[in-house]
């Protein structure tokens, strides 16, 4: 299974993040994709998702964090699905030596995500 992260706005008005896998075979409909690369040691102060979308590491390792204080490290090979478009956002950090390279892969808004969360 792939080790995925969903970060979404709570309730509260905070970002939050579940941890999980996407399920394998399954088919999900995407609006656009586009691919982008930061150099390492790179980092993004507090920002919301511009659009809900899967971002597939390629390359580089990250640490995520939202204002209450959660943290969650992104490796290569993994998945984040940004829902957090509205809120206090969240920021993140590339803690390794290599790029961030990575692929967006945006769906339409209220689509249904393919997301089973640990522990289900």
């Amino acid at each position: 299974m792939i080790k995925t992260y969903k970060l979404y706005t709570g309730a509260d008005g905070h970002s939050h993040v579940q941890t999980g896998t996407v399920a394998e075979g399954l088919f999900n409909q995407a609006s656009s994709i586009r691919f982008q690369e930061s150099p390492p040691h790179s980092f993004f102060d507090w920002h919301n998702a511009p659009a809900e979308q899967y971002v597939i590491t390629l390359s580089g390792t990250l640490e995520f964090e939202t204002r209450p204080g959660e943290t969650f490290i992104v490796r290569p090979g993994e998945i984040l699905i940004a829902l957090d478009t509205t809120g206090t956002a969240h920021k993140w950090k590339l803690v390794d030596d290599q790029p961030w390279r990575r692929a967006y892969v945006a769906f339409d808004a209220g689509h249904e995500i393919n997301f089973v969360p640990d522990g289900v």
